[in-house]
């Protein structure tokens, strides 16, 4: 490919600090999420390469292309309080165009001593990392159309697949504790073992659309796990934000979630990779919270981003962007039977209360409406729908957007723009031209207080009765008194898949639930 031969190397800052005693012996690898095989963050962005070594050796860092030429620069490594004591050293790359393969060599040199540590394979891309819970584990062999997906993998070796292993920490760790899978090239083995423990269908699937349109490497780090609550993943400083800093350490989580204490998963399955520079994030999550501090969770989400924005933006030394850009998922539909408003509140809080991403609250943020995908016969729970390429697909247009920048591409739903009470309709004017698939008796709610007594208010359907190219009427029959809000799909199971009764005419995007006064 053009890409292949593009290469130069640069180098910046080398530093080097204690981060533990290994007495005088002679210790020098990379970070432990550095491997043959992996991608790297093209331009603009700078790379960053780090590893443990001695204090006070000098470290040489080499880029050598296929034809074996390259670049090299030598700094001395920071002193530390105790000369031979194992340290951290971390060296910034200069811009790279995206290309590969690159064989990268650290040189650590003692005395007369001399260490070298090579990565094989090396290419530069976007590297992007997926976190959540388990509709982001879910399997490639899990989903819809699993065998045609697991017999193409092979078709991108140029996308890089990297899982950061199962772990808990009390406190924030400078590097994984394991790895579930060492940076590949894509296999049917490692996207579709049939558990939880091999790579995410959505992670996957969104770095394949990707790929497909951008034709450069693309390395997708996987760090989630089932059953986890948002506090979990979210530092100390998140929790006091929202007010959940006295939660204590042996909480209790709501059945069927894991007991995962705040903060752990964070410490041990984020903060670690903070050196990585990234592109950009997507989160699939928020089953756990539908039950265990939901009300918080328009504080938490957004408080989570921008602090996961704030520590890899230091972490990297300001190369993974200060706002990069985040997407997520909406939940899902769930238990279609059971009256139930936990997920339509998550699914709101989600948005920060707006309805739509990006939001004042949440900026460069783009989400995938995925309510209409709701998987009653799903072999894996009905919590688990198994329509990942949908979900995926919709993130990808979103990361169009959103994070490359392409003007043009449709990634949300039709939101509503303005309402007008008349008679006893109620008007909706919408930001995108409609389909509109049915009619429908009950998707909309609209709350009503008599006007006798304004304690006695109440949710009631308003019946879909018409429809122009952007705007819906709602009958008000149902309300005898005011009309003080109205609602769209707030139920755990809105429609069946792929018809709620609202879409955008061009693109085919669901439009999302709103709670509007």
């Amino acid at each position: 490919m053009a890409w292949a031969v593009r290469w130069s190397l640069g180098f910046a800052l080398v530093m080097l600090w204690v981060c533990g005693g290994h007495g005088a012996e002679s210790r020098f690898y990379f970070g432990s999420y550095y491997a043959s095989h992996m991608v790297l963050q093209q331009q603009p962005s700078r790379a960053v390469v780090w590893g443990y070594g001695v204090v006070g050796a000098k470290v040489t860092v080499s880029v050598w292309a296929e034809d074996d030429t390259y670049s090299q620069q030598i700094t001395a490594v920071s002193e530390g309080t105790s000369p031979g004591i194992t340290g951290v050293w971390k060296i910034l790359l200069d811009p790279m165009h995206a290309g590969g393969p690159f064989r990268v060599t650290a040189e650590q040199k003692i005395a007369a001593a001399v260490d070298i540590i090579t990565l094989e394979d090396v290419y530069f891309g976007d590297v992007w990392l997926c976190g959540g819970q388990s509709n982001m584990e879910l399997t490639v062999l899990q989903i819809m159309n699993a065998s045609e997906e697991l017999s193409l993998a092979s078709n991108f070796p140029y996308i890089r697949l990297f899982q950061a292993g199962l772990n808990e920490s009390a406190e924030e760790l400078i590097d994984l504790k394991s790895i579930a899978v060492q940076w590949s090239a894509p296999t049917a083995e490692i996207l579709g073992k049939g558990n939880f423990t091999s790579f995410s269908a959505v992670c996957w699937l969104f770095g394949r659309y990707l790929y497909e349109k951008l034709q450069y490497p693309i390395g997708l780090v996987e760090s989630c796990w089932g059953g986890t609550a948002i506090e979990s993943w979210s530092s100390k400083r998140v929790l006091r934000k929202c007010g959940l800093d006295g939660v204590s350490d042996n909480y209790e989580m709501p059945e069927g979630t894991r007991h995962h204490k705040p903060s752990v998963l964070w410490n041990a399955m984020i903060y670690p990779l903070k050196r990585m520079v990234l592109k950009g994030t997507i989160w699939y999550q928020g089953e756990a919270n539908t039950d265990w501090h939901q009300a918080e969770y328009n504080c938490t989400f957004p408080a989570m981003i921008e602090d996961w924005r704030q520590v890899f933006h230091q972490g990297s030394a300001g190369f993974t962007g200060v706002n990069f850009p985040f997407g997520f998922v909406q939940l899902s539909a769930y238990r279609h039977v059971i009256p139930d408003d936990s997920f339509p509140w998550i699914r709101w809080h989600q948005t920060a209360d707006f309805g739509y991403a990006p939001n004042p609250k949440m900026r460069r943020t783009f989400m995938a409406v995925a309510m209409d995908l709701g998987d009653k016969n799903s072999p894996f729970g009905i919590i688990h729908p198994r329509y990942k390429r949908d979900v995926a697909y919709r993130l990808y247009l979103g990361a169009r957007a959103i994070a490359y920048g392409e003007t043009g591409v449709v990634f949300q739903g039709p939101f509503p723009k303005h309402l007008q009470l008349k008679d006893k309709e109620l008007s909706i004017v919408y930001s995108q031209e409609l389909a509109v698939l049915e009619l429908s008796e009950d998707i909309f709610e609209v709350y009503c207080c008599t006007k006798s007594n304004t304690s006695s208010c109440n949710w009631f359907p308003s019946p879909m009765v018409d429809n122009s190219s952007n705007a819906l009427s709602l009958s008000l029959e149902q309300c005898r008194g005011k009309v003080y809000g109205v609602r769209y799909a707030w139920k755990e199971w809105p429609c069946a898949l792929k018809k709620c009764p609202i879409y955008a005419k061009s693109s085919g995007l669901p439009a999302p639930t709103f709670l509007l006064p």
